[in-house]
């Protein structure tokens, strides 16, 4: 039997082990941490009872994902539940921009902008299961539905900043540009209202969900359909070279391209290697876990039924804020991105003590202090926050890192997203997921489509994979 290790147990390891074991393969998981998941991992991080995510959190892409919705997670206990708003945005003037799941819902919301809003996004969600087959895989592909692909890169080509002045009221421009910040880029640059636009395109088809019981339970589902499928997870085992893999005839990295140069070595091609070594993260994500005794307090009414609140103010302040942290400097006020998980899963919070899971924007590698920053941009617009605060935990970029080394630098999204990298991810070639050795595959978010707990780097991998068994 061909036998194939994964190196990596996040989504898109345990995505590419699955397929591979569907195939017939006999399929090993080797994860160097002593739990699976890596940025899907959840835990009572303070309090019992209080669950928080480590990472990720809403997963519009994970419910968009083709494969994902392939798969029988249900049988081994995955339940999306949904909040009743999926994200707010709101503004000191006490409105808010609220993006619902029904897109008339949410048209209604944002008022004078309303049609506009219909008008943008509507085209898209009505066919958000055959933009999905067509972004979430490298950019270079036959497409299966041409019309489908170009009035979606009509969307998604222009500067967000441009985008956004398509729209004329204060909220639902903002309430655009919050999302296109997910993509941890300049939003002045082309290409930058990618991200938006596919949030918003799969919150209005299917939602903004959590996974009950925690972000963890997506890889627990996916590593319990593994075994029924033959293939085995081990933990805390490090991978540190290609000896480690020796007897593997396919071997599949969840891993950054710079640590898969270290594990092959000589054996991977010196301009690979070269590519693959000057690949350096510009932002990063600096975390604040709360507890607090009740509600959060928002001014903006929507928000305290939201679960996801964007932080920013204006969309002309959240672009010049994003502008300092590609360019190295710290925000008085950095985008920050707030999550209320327990509004659609109650069973994470404890009693009236609930966990609130929020992440500022700042430079790659930034090690000044920042939980202040956010503490104050949620009491921008909940006055009295800071006195519901029974507990606290920051996690810097350093210390992302630390917890998985896939965060180089606290970078959560595998990579830059600008439009070049969306383009040629994690090089220029038209195999993305090769890294020049025979056999040895990159699945990790750093290649297409990127960042996201979906699978679809980890599915597109060892499809990769099977056609060259086949040949």
């Amino acid at each position: 039997m061909t036998r194939a290790v994964v190196v990596g147990s996040g989504p898109n390891g345990l995505a590419a082990a699955v397929r591979l074991a569907q195939a017939g393969l006999d399929v090993e998981v080797l994860e160097a941490a002593t739990e699976i998941g890596g940025g899907t991992r959840s835990s009572e991080l303070m309090r019992p009872g209080v669950l928080h995510d480590h990472c990720s959190a809403f997963h519009p892409l994970g419910v968009a994902s083709p494969f994902l919705a392939s798969l029988p997670l249900e049988r081994y206990g995955l339940r999306w539940r949904w909040p009743e708003i999926d994200c707010a945005h709101p503004l000191d003037d006490g409105t808010a921009g609220l993006l619902y799941r029904d897109l008339d819902a949410t048209a209604r919301a944002l008022g004078a902008d309303g049609a506009r809003w219909k008008a943008l996004f509507g085209p898209l969600a009505a066919r958000m299961d055959d933009v999905a087959v067509e972004i979430l895989r490298p950019v270079a592909h036959l497409p299966r539905h041409p019309l489908v692909l170009a009035r979606t890169a009509l969307r998604v080509l222009p500067p967000a900043t441009i985008l956004a002045r398509y729209l004329r009221t204060p909220q639902a421009r903002a309430l655009l540009t919050g999302m296109a910040a997910h993509g941890f880029t300049r939003l002045d640059r082309p290409g930058s209202s990618a991200a938006g636009v596919m949030l918003v395109a799969a919150g209005h088809r299917h939602g903004w969900p959590v996974a009950q019981g925690g972000s963890s339970s997506i890889t627990a589902a996916l590593a319990a359909l593994l075994g029924d499928l033959g293939g085995h997870v081990h933990t805390g085992v490090h991978v540190r070279d290609r000896a480690d893999l020796a007897d593997a005839d396919v071997v599949v990295l969840d891993v950054l391209p710079e640590a898969a140069a270290q594990i092959l070595g000589d054996a991977m091609p010196r301009r690979i290697r070269r590519t693959f070594g000057r690949r350096r993260p510009r932002a990063a994500a600096f975390k604040v876990d709360y507890v607090i005794d009740g509600e959060v307090g928002w001014t903006a009414p929507g928000c305290e039924r939201a679960g996801t609140v964007h932080l920013g103010g204006t969309y002309t302040e959240i672009a010049d804020a994003e502008r300092q942290v590609l360019a190295g400097t710290m925000p008085q006020r950095p985008f920050t991105l707030v999550g209320q998980q327990w509004l659609a899963d109650p069973g994470r919070a404890a009693g009236n003590l609930h966990p609130l899971w929020a992440y500022a924007h700042v430079p790659a590698g930034y090690d000044g202090p920042a939980a202040e920053a956010i503490t104050a941009q949620i009491e921008r617009f909940a006055p009295g926050f800071a006195e519901r605060i029974v507990d606290m935990h920051v996690t810097s970029p350093a210390q992302l890192a630390q917890d998985n080394p896939n965060n180089v630098a606290g970078d959560i999204g595998g990579g830059p997203n600008d439009l070049l990298h969306l383009v040629v991810r994690p090089r220029a070639t038209v195999r993305p997921y090769g890294t020049g050795v025979d056999g040895v595959y990159l699945c990790s978010s750093s290649t297409p489509p990127g960042g996201g707990v979906h699978g679809m780097c980890g599915f597109h991998a060892a499809g990769v994979a099977l056609a060259d068994l086949d040949r």
